[in-house]
């Protein structure tokens, strides 16, 4: 990101969260913009960012890319070509907007987490993971395709986490409830029970399933 976004010139970031990872890039594009859908992070995101001369917009977000919604939400608050560069960590897209939005020869490039991301973690508080397809790359290219953007890369991978004891599985699934839509905490006290109780579980190493998709606008 850091290489695209130097020459880039302008550049949007879809998804902000706080800003954290945006304040950290360098170098930016000198005219730099960020949105954020969850009305509790824009304020937070806008403390971080407009110091550094990046404005923050909110928007509605765009639905989950795999849930095939034919409204027209997701529509990104920009002109048409309004950008180098754009941006997208863990945020839902739609494809003809981004399109809409870059200029010719502009990027997109996103980090998606895939599918079968949290199996270890139902491991862990004694439930079955969800049958999923391995992925949905396939899906993401297909949709940036027919857009009308052409796929320069597209590489699947894994990130490697652990937690140290059972408490940090508890604070981690009220953080993020969805990662284990299954999950109740009086449901699994038992197997949590058991797992914190099992020494030589800990740290218990999990794998959480990333892609990276790379295209450009003709």
């Amino acid at each position: 990101m850091a290489r695209r976004a130097a020459p880039a010139g302008t550049m949007l970031d879809m998804g902000t969260g706080g800003g954290e990872w945006l304040a950290a890039l360098s170098p930016r594009p000198r005219r730099t913009v960020a949105t954020e859908g969850w009305t509790p992070n824009v304020p937070v995101a806008a403390r971080r960012l407009r110091p550094l001369g990046v404005a923050v917009v909110q928007d509605e977000g765009a639905p989950d890319n795999m849930a095939g919604d034919t409204t027209d939400r997701g529509r990104l608050p920009f002109r048409d070509g309004a950008f180098g560069l754009v941006a997208n960590r863990h945020e839902a897209f739609r494809a003809a907007e981004v399109a809409r939005v870059l200029v010719s020869g502009g990027t997109f490039l996103t980090q998606q987490v895939d599918f079968r991301s949290y199996e270890d973690v139902h491991r862990i508080v004694g439930l079955d993971a969800p049958e999923q397809p391995e992925s949905w790359l396939p899906l993401a290219m297909q949709q940036v395709r027919d857009a009308g953007l052409i796929v320069q890369a597209a590489v699947r991978g894994e990130e490697r986490q652990e937690f140290r004891d059972i408490g940090a599985v508890v604070y981690y699934l009220r953080v993020v409830p969805w990662a284990v839509p299954g999950y109740r905490f009086e449901a699994c006290a038992a197997a949590l029970r058991a797992a914190h109780e099992t020494a030589e579980m800990w740290p218990a190493r999990f794998r959480q399933r990333r892609f990276l998709l790379v295209a450009t606008k003709p």
